[in-house]
């Protein structure tokens, strides 16, 4: 268990926010207008696929915020 602070946490805080909103404006900026013409009943599984894809190497990334190990 970790006794003091450590700089992979705020560092791993603002990559992550960084990360999420370059992973959004490049769907807002390439998809959305792509898929915008389709059906909302269409588009709803995409957005919803898009929307938890991010999480996918989060796992990952979690773990080397408090052990500084990738796996």
């Amino acid at each position: 268990m970790r006794e003091e602070p450590t700089w992979r946490i705020p560092v791993g805080v603002l990559g992550l926010i960084v990360a999420l909103g370059l992973y959004a404006l490049a769907i807002a900026r390439f998809l959305a207008p792509w898929i915008a013409s389709w059906p909302a009943l269409a588009q709803a599984p995409v957005y919803l696929v898009l929307g938890i894809v991010w999480i996918l190497p989060l796992r990952r990334f979690l773990i080397w915020m408090e052990t500084g190990r990738w796996g």
